[in-house]
């Protein structure tokens, strides 16, 4: 998929980018958002919680590194990944992107010096379709984790 970038200086100022603004042609290979993650208290409760008063149908949970559980919900094809630690505590909020060519990605970025937080690995599959998908995560300006999977 190929997009146009606009000049966020020029947008900014109020120029049309169609009138002699600058724009990039720039090669995307992210398809969607996967999923954003929230950490909860208690993870039953709060899958009961989003399948009784939004709708949300749980439909994959496992267990994560660091006695991590992780619960996966799901409305219509939005996915919303639920997280407990034993411990009680809460960090690492993130959203993840799906990527159509998980390696690409992962070079492109690293080429341009976004830190990468958490090196490729496999992960489990949720559904049929991502048997044998990755996943990495990089770090965001504001410290902010973004996940890619692939």
């Amino acid at each position: 998929m190929r997009i146009l970038r606009a000049d966020l200086a020029k947008r900014r100022l109020g120029g049309n980018i169609l009138s002699g603004g600058h724009c990039d042609i720039v090669d995307i290979m992210f398809q969607r958002i996967d999923h954003v993650a929230v950490h909860v208290r208690d993870l039953d409760r709060s899958v009961a919680f989003y399948e009784t008063h939004f709708g949300f149908q749980k439909y994959f949970q496992h267990a994560g590194t660091g006695g991590m559980q992780i619960a996966y919900l799901r409305l219509g094809d939005t996915v919303l990944e639920l997280t407990h630690r034993s411990d009680g505590s809460m960090a690492g909020f993130h959203f993840c992107l799906e990527t159509d060519d998980f390696e690409k990605a992962v070079a492109q970025l690293q080429q341009r010096g976004v830190e990468m937080i958490k090196a490729p690995h496999d992960t489990a599959a949720r559904e049929p379709r991502e048997k044998g998908w990755r996943r990495v995560v990089f770090r965001g300006p504001d410290g902010e984790q973004i996940e890619l999977r692939g």
